[in-house]
């Protein structure tokens, strides 16, 4: 019997490094928007850090949700209706961070779209950049 491994071109999503790595592109993300986007606002360093851990938060739960709500929106703008429900899910973190008395505001929805859309430039080059760990099966 011959032992053989299957590659596959996707990696596993709740991988130790692709979930740190992860949290450092948001982290990046999240800091670059609140220098160049007007009225996104991270203070200080513990406040990015747990604005970054509560946006992964929000991330995990509602985006599910929100893209399943909102699919015919999504199909009918040609997925252009994403940046709206990233923008809500930002805004969403910088509530829950302004409920535990963080230093990260976001105000509005424009600065949120802005935001997000930063955060998904950054997402996207990182990952043209760096590639997470691969599965391996056996």
């Amino acid at each position: 019997m011959s032992h053989f491994s299957i590659r596959t071109d996707r990696a596993d999503p709740w991988a130790p490094q692709t979930l740190v790595l992860r949290f450092i592109v948001n982290l990046a993300g999240l800091w670059i928007a609140s220098e160049i986007v007007p009225g996104v606002h991270v203070d200080d360093l513990p406040s990015l850090l747990a604005g970054t851990a509560i946006f992964a938060i929000v991330n995990m739960l509602l985006r599910p949700l929100a893209n399943l709500v909102s699919c015919c929106l999504i199909v009918f703008t040609f997925g252009l209706f994403v940046l709206v429900i990233n923008a809500l899910l930002l805004a969403v973190t910088a509530w829950v961070a302004g409920r535990l008395d963080l230093a990260f505001r976001v105000d509005g929805f424009w600065a949120a779209f802005f935001g997000a859309l930063v955060i998904s430039i950054v997402s996207l080059v990182a990952s043209l950049v760096v590639r997470p760990p691969k599965v391996r099966r056996f």
